[in-house]
């Protein structure tokens, strides 16, 4: 990690810490508005981070381990260059970020529990069944990542129409291997107001509709493919920064 983006990461964490626990929305936006951090893909001489899209992954990621940060998203992504002419892959790129930070972070809570939790007189994380479930999440959780990574240096080099829709919609499709194994392995424990899950698989839920549910971005996908025909599919999937946006001529 570069010193800025470990400067980023350290600013938010402090800065999302901060919040009331039960207030991530409209109350707590002075917290980091006041810190800046909606400012990340802004120049250093309009007095912005002068970051890219992947320091505003590491960011957004952060945010989203604390579940909906109401705003918070639409403020970096208003703020990418490229918003004017494409503002949907913007948004869907900065949910897709925020949604791989509140899946680890759910994936983090399981874990423990799974290991501090019994059953007939031994902790659940030692239940082959359990273990699978815990590494189905976790592949679910490092595609995620992985994906949002990729549409972030993507979007640093042009439009990503491609690499942003995938993304997306990988990101959506984990929802709800994710949410389910999480509830299951918490029982009831994970749905009280009082611990962190519930906030999160809440936020996973709302955000997988948000800015393109499944049946938009698999279409979207479909028709990007589609323009390729035959004989330029396979030449445009190696290459994609030649991948044209369904709707371009």
């Amino acid at each position: 990690m570069s010193e800025m983006r470990a400067l980023l990461a350290d600013t938010a964490n402090k800065v999302f810490a901060t919040l009331p626990v039960y207030d991530t929305g409209i109350g707590g936006n002075r917290i980091w508005q006041e810190a800046g951090l909606h400012n990340v893909l802004v120049s250093e001489s309009d007095g912005g981070f002068g970051g890219n899209w992947e320091d505003a992954l590491v960011v957004l990621r952060i945010a989203g381990t604390f579940g909906d940060v109401v705003g918070f998203a639409e403020m970096v992504a208003g703020k990418d260059p490229k918003m004017a002419r494409d503002g949907l892959h913007a948004m869907a790129l900065a949910y897709t970020c925020q949604m791989a930070g509140a899946m680890e972070t759910a994936l983090g809570l399981t874990v423990q529990c799974a290991r501090g939790r019994q059953q007939f007189g031994k902790a659940l994380a030692t239940f082959q069944a359990i273990q699978q479930q815990l590494a189905v999440f976790a592949e679910e959780v490092a595609a995620t990542n992985m994906a949002a990574a990729s549409a972030c240096r993507a979007r640093d080099r042009g439009p990503a129409h491609f690499e942003i829709a995938a993304a997306k919609l990988r990101a959506n499709i984990a929802v709800g291997t994710v949410t389910s194994v999480a509830h299951q392995v918490h029982g009831a424990m994970g749905f009280t107001k009082e611990y962190k899950l519930q906030r999160l698989t809440k936020a996973l839920w709302q955000w997988r509709s948000d800015y393109g549910n499944d049946r938009y971005w698999s279409d979207e996908l479909g028709r990007i493919v589609a323009r390729q025909g035959t004989s330029g599919f396979w030449p445009a999937l190696v290459s994609p920064a030649t991948i044209a946006p369904a709707g371009s001529a």
